[in-house]
């Protein structure tokens, strides 16, 4: 099932990209990442409301809650970062620089969480590295 999810969201954040990349003409990039911002946020709480999330809110440790803080800052500056970007770069090569977070997400994993990297995972990182590079250049 978390396939089918990831599936999605792939196909979501291309669209993301798409619709951005078309409706960030003439915009400020920091006002339309505020208003997209304010967009994800109505709808985030309204499925909490609708799946009655809300109850746990009582529950979240402050550990919890530092680094979902934290979590919400870096997103806040990546969405910045994105949407000026993707206002003076082409789509096709700020989408494919961003999605080299993978590769960065994959060392911090191996670095801060520990998690295992294994062949398939090793050249997986430098594929993408280079497909990003080749991309790119």
């Amino acid at each position: 099932m978390w396939f089918i999810f990831a599936l999605a969201s792939a196909v979501f954040a291309a669209l993301t990209s798409i619709l951005a990349k078309i409706g960030i003409e003439g915009v400020n990039s920091n006002l339309a990442t505020a208003l997209r911002t304010l967009v994800v946020v109505l709808m985030a709480w309204m499925m909490v409301f609708i799946t009655h999330g809300q109850t746990g809110i009582h529950d979240i440790s402050r550990k919890s809650w530092l680094f979902l803080i934290l979590s919400g800052l870096a997103t806040g500056a990546s969405w910045l970062c994105y949407y000026k970007a993707l206002q003076i770069g082409s789509a096709t090569r700020v989408v494919a620089v961003d999605k080299f977070s993978l590769v960065i997400t994959m060392v911090m994993a191996f670095a801060f969480l520990h998690e295992v990297f294994t062949i398939k995972s090793i050249v997986g990182c430098i594929l993408i590295a280079a497909g990003t590079l080749l991309v790119v250049l």
